[in-house]
């Protein structure tokens, strides 16, 4: 189209907050049919925007080429030759704005993180306990700035993939129904506990026609998923063997996700798929849940017996007293979530 705007749009970590992105845009794009999108981000999350129409995907190389101001000035002469109409930075960093000020004279809109209320959210003392703007939605709050409309309760989520010969070999059976589940979370205080997760695979490993599916990212990981696999039946570490494409196609087939609070929660819910999540330190109302799933599918500890918790937004801390605070999630509740969702 002759009249076509060039929006740049900028995230460029983490892998979840990418993910988040990557419904927003595809919502967006649907709506505004006559616009297009440059998607800046890392080049392995480029499987997350493949098969969203008008949209050209430009990698950064943060820590190469485009590394430092300079490098980052050097990412502005490449993409202005592809004639960026507007900015939209979803990020919000150093790196984001330095290079949302090389493009002065653009119209340019940037994320309000709601880092005031989030504060309030996960303070001590006087906490404010309330439900706070969807991520999603602060993501929508950026092109609406720049002049545009977008409604997220009109959003399309993608089918699923087929299978490819090689994920079909690890899966075994296709008639199974697959149920995912990714145990680990970046920081531990995320994270549930294992003895009580295998006790989860356990149930879960009896049920008839059911293969569970773990995922994770990483050598340890790796090696603790595979670990897991092997003490039970119909359950497969997916974890090291396969690329994030195929990950993606292999979730989009899944009846159930069951995440902590990380990136998983958010690739299946870019298929649609019901998916439970696991909270400990960090809680929903601070805007990450899963895209368009219902908060009862959100699982959180006793706050009765730990009413600080959220103390941490992106769960990169532990409060003292509050580490066994997930135990008081049971695996029977999380295994009747499951089957719930899964007989639907």
């Amino acid at each position: 189209m002759k009249n076509e705007k060039n929006i740049l749009v900028i995230r460029l970590s983490a892998m979840g907050d990418v993910a988040m992105t990557a419904i927003v845009v595809k919502a967006f794009l649907k709506q505004n049919p006559d616009i297009k999108i440059t998607m800046l981000s890392r080049s392995f999350l480029k499987p997350l925007f493949e098969e969203i129409p008008n949209l050209d995907f430009y990698s950064a190389n943060t820590k190469t080429e485009h590394k430092g101001v300079i490098g980052i000035y050097r990412l502005y002469k490449e993409l202005k030759k592809l004639k960026i109409d507007a900015v939209a930075d979803l990020h919000n960093v150093m790196r984001s704005r330095i290079l949302s000020f090389f493009f002065t004279g653009k119209k340019t809109a940037v994320l309000d993180k709601g880092r005031v209320e989030k504060k309030a959210l996960v303070s001590l003392k006087n906490k404010a306990f309330k439900p706070l703007k969807r991520t999603h939605e602060r993501y929508a709050d950026v092109f609406r700035t720049l002049g545009y409309s977008i409604n997220l309760s009109k959003s399309e989520n993608s089918k699923p993939k087929p299978l490819s010969p090689k994920l079909l070999k690890i899966i075994g059976k296709q008639e199974n129904k697959l149920i995912g589940i990714a145990p680990f979370a970046q920081h531990k205080s995320k994270s549930y506990p294992l003895d009580l997760m295998r006790d989860v695979l356990h149930t879960l490993s009896g049920k008839r026609n059911t293969s569970v599916l773990l995922f994770g990212g990483g050598e340890k990981e790796t090696e603790q998923l595979t670990a897991l696999a092997e003490k039970f039946e119909n359950v497969i570490c997916i974890a090291g063997k396969i690329k994030l494409r195929d990950e993606l196609h292999l979730i989009s087939n899944l009846s159930c996700m069951l995440s902590m609070d990380s990136e998983n929660g958010h690739f299946s819910a870019l298929y649609d798929i019901p998916t439970i999540t696991i909270w400990g330190g960090t809680h929903p109302y601070a805007g990450f849940a899963p895209f368009n799933q219902s908060i009862s599918n959100s699982l959180i500890p006793d706050l009765k017996k730990y009413p600080l918790i959220p103390y941490t937004i992106y769960g990169n801390k532990m409060l003292e007293g509050y580490e066994d605070a997930m135990r008081t999630i049971e695996p029977i509740t999380i295994t009747d979530k499951i089957e719930s969702l899964t007989s639907k």
